[in-house]
């Protein structure tokens, strides 16, 4: 624990200006950021008796070494700079809103030359008109159904329109009138892309003008006693009118606004929007939040703003933005807000009338929401601690185990040697920090001397980080988790050397590496747990604890005992290690069938230079197999379309170097291909690899 007089500026050095400052910890990671009209003001409050200070605040400026300014020229460069640095450096002690889930959109791809209506996630792209967000997708999909009748764009994948280009003929909506059908071009691009626009438009609230222009057509179709057309129109209106039932009126004179409601207490804060546009309730979303500094209501509503519009600009900013309490000051975020937007923006409070009630709606979702979340995370927590405490008082730790990391090896038959490592922390896995690795040591199936070369390699490279050397030299992977962002130090053989800024002592942004688990858990018995408690002495490590986790009896091995130590079937803390040591397995065993598949993949046309896959698959198609192209004649490849003399000379080279494989086997199913077919050549159904090697793919062989 740091002694914040220890790193206090001098009375003096802080400028009496508006400015942004970061709290740094002893290992240089920023730890908070924020912002302030007076810095020389704001500071000094940090710096004041720590019995005066919140709990919370107290626990910052304890944990940081030091603290560091910027000074910017006014509050609205504050506003929008502490917004960049919050969201590069994820300072663990501000407030981060957590997206309870990922919301579907309505988009419209108008940046291609057909706009395609249909469900989106995730982050926005340039050039999509977005509308919403909705609770549901299927909500989007009954939607869109309604609105094909009248506006009848394109839905399909870019994969079904080139294929029915390619045919010339349409999908089934095209036949059934809910697509005006552009692929078999039975419709212009400028017609198509007009109709997209129209269909944006009705979206987005201009809805009048389209219903009274279907109504006067229908007027005119039965005047003119065609009756059929008249009645497809009068469908086409009531289809229309069913769309916007969906979302009813409920404020007047066709608003744009978003509704902010905030619930807390003092631990948590549950946030939720209501988006308005056109009068009527197109979108809610929400958060929650960890409330890990003292913070008004008036700042909460200041952060969701920026979460919402930090990266947003144009008419995704509405005219008017109503908050259950304003930011103090004001001025720079209202002006923030109309620099986003390009035009004013209102941020106030509603007082009385049709936006104060739904405001309350608002408020009570917000309610809701937050007890919600209490009442599951209460659950939560009360077993991952109780999970947690049985595993420390089991093998006796000093403390709770907060980081646990877990390791696997994985391979089929001594080949493809691959480890995992997952990381868990407070009970949950933090799949940012998943790593795979290769095992490079040597050669062959030892999980012994596997699990020595990944331990070993894991702390060296958190030794490396500790004394800031700069530079981290060995074979890890970034991981290929979903969702999980790639290791920035990282730099294994053959791949890009990360940039320079990513590794220098003065960037605050958490390194993967930095952070020592206090627990390390190994998928195996004695000898993997002594293999790995070797390595962390052969490296001076002596303060992280080690276990292994054998799956036949569930047992837990320590360093040096000759007796598992066993828990109760029934022990949370033994379902937490199981847990963890599965999905080491699971993270293990595919990236080692990856790698597999894509060895069974590969060619000998692979190596040839400037022959790329279009070419290669001509020739596949040409010759109907490798073997058969490994026989043809140098002109007999030149017939090939595009492929000249000198690249027919580098392919026969190629070919009559490469050793050729065994007979070709299904891998799924043992079966043996034609010889007439080599790996060069897909068989099989979809996605199978193909293996040259024997069918030996038992569970029992494979780990």
């Amino acid at each position: 624990m740091a002694d914040p007089s220890s790193y206090r500026p001098r009375p003096g050095e802080i400028p009496d200006s508006p400015g942004v400052y970061r709290f740094r910890d002893e290992h240089r990671r920023v730890i908070y950021v924020g912002k302030a009209k007076s810095l020389r003001q704001r500071l000094a409050n940090y710096f004041q008796d720590l019995a005066g200070l919140h709990p919370r605040t107290r626990s910052m400026v304890t944990t940081a070494a030091s603290v560091e300014w910027t000074v910017v020229s006014t509050e609205v460069e504050a506003l929008q700079l502490e917004y960049s640095w919050i969201k590069e450096y994820d300072p663990r002690f501000n407030v981060k809103y957590r997206d309870d889930k990922s919301y579907p959109y309505l988009a419209v791809t108008m940046n291609e030359e057909f706009p395609r209506v249909q469900v989106m996630r995730g982050h926005k792209r340039k050039g999509v008109r977005y509308f919403g967000p909705y609770a549901h997708a299927w909500a989007i999909r009954d939607t869109v159904d309604l609105m094909l009748r009248v506006f009848p764009v394109r839905t399909c994948s870019a994969g079904v329109f080139k294929n029915a280009a390619r045919t010339g003929r349409p999908c089934l909506l095209g036949y059934i009138g809910k697509c005006s059908a552009p692929c078999v071009e039975r419709i212009s691009p400028e017609d198509h892309r007009e109709l997209a626009e129209e269909f944006c438009d009705f979206m987005a609230g201009r809805t009048g003008t389209y219903l009274r222009r279907l109504e006067r057509r229908m007027a005119e179709a039965a005047e003119e006693m065609e009756y059929e057309r008249a009645a497809r129109l009068r469908d086409d209106i009531g289809a229309l009118k069913k769309a916007m039932e969906k979302n009813a009126v409920v404020l007047a004179d066709a608003t744009d606004a978003d509704l902010i409601a905030v619930a807390e207490d003092e631990l948590e804060a549950a946030v939720q929007i209501f988006h308005v546009r056109g009068g009527r309730v197109r979108g809610q979303r929400g958060w929650v939040t960890d409330k890990v500094e003292e913070i008004t209501t008036g700042a909460l509503v200041e952060h969701a703003l920026q979460q919402l519009y930090g990266e947003e600009t144009g008419d995704a900013v509405p005219r008017e933005v109503l908050v259950p309490a304003l930011p103090d000051p004001v001025e720079p975020v209202q002006e923030w807000l109309t620099g986003r937007r390009g035009a004013n923006v209102s941020l106030r409070v509603p007082q009385r009338g049709d936006k104060k009630a739904l405001m309350e709606t608002v408020q009570r979702n917000a309610q809701q929401a937050l007890v919600l979340h209490k009442t599951k995370r209460a659950s939560d927590l009360t077993t991952r601690s109780r999970a947690l405490e049985e595993i420390s008082d089991a093998l006796g730790l000093d403390s709770a185990p907060l980081r646990i990391e877990c390791y696997d090896i994985s391979h089929l038959q001594g080949d493809d040697v691959v480890a995992s490592m997952v990381v868990f922390e407070d009970g949950l896995a933090r799949k940012s920090e998943y790593r795979r690795f290769q095992i490079k040591g040597f050669a062959g199936q030892d999980d012994v001397r596997s699990m020595h070369e990944v331990i070993t390699r894991r702390f060296r490279r958190y030794l490396a980080e500790k004394e800031r050397t700069g530079e981290w030299t060995d074979g890890e992977e970034p991981c290929a988790e979903p969702g999980a962002q790639a290791d920035p130090g990282a730099a294994s053989a053959g791949l890009a050397e990360p940039p320079a800024s990513t590794l220098t002592e003065d960037d605050g942004r958490p390194k993967r590496f930095a952070y020592p688990p206090q627990l390390v858990v190994v998928d195996g018995g004695a000898p993997q747990v002594a293999a790995a408690q070797r390595a962390l002495d052969e490296l001076g490590i002596d303060d992280i604890a080690v276990c292994g986790l054998a799956k036949r009896l569930e047992e837990v091995w320590l360093p040096g005992d000759d007796d598992p130590v066993v828990l109760p079937r029934t022990s949370e803390g033994l379902y937490l290690l199981q847990r963890i040591r599965d999905e080491a397995h699971r993270f293990a065993i595919t990236y080692q069938r990856t790698k597999r598949a894509k060895r069974f993949r590969s060619s000998p046309l692979d190596d040839v230079p400037g022959l790329g896959e279009t070419r290669k698959q001509a020739l596949i198609k040409h010759f109907g197999s490798l073997k058969r192209l490994r026989s043809a004649t140098i002109e007999q490849i030149c017939d090939v379309p595009g492929i000249g003399r000198k690249t027919a000379e580098t392919i026969v080279a190629a070919l009559a170097q490469a050793v050729p494989g065994g007979p070709a086997v299904n891998t799924a199913t043992g079966e043996i291909m034609d010889d007439t077919e080599e790996p060069g050549q897909q068989t099989g159904s979809p996605g199978e690899p193909v293996s040259t090697g024997a069918p030996d793919e038992r569970r029992g062989q494979e780990r």
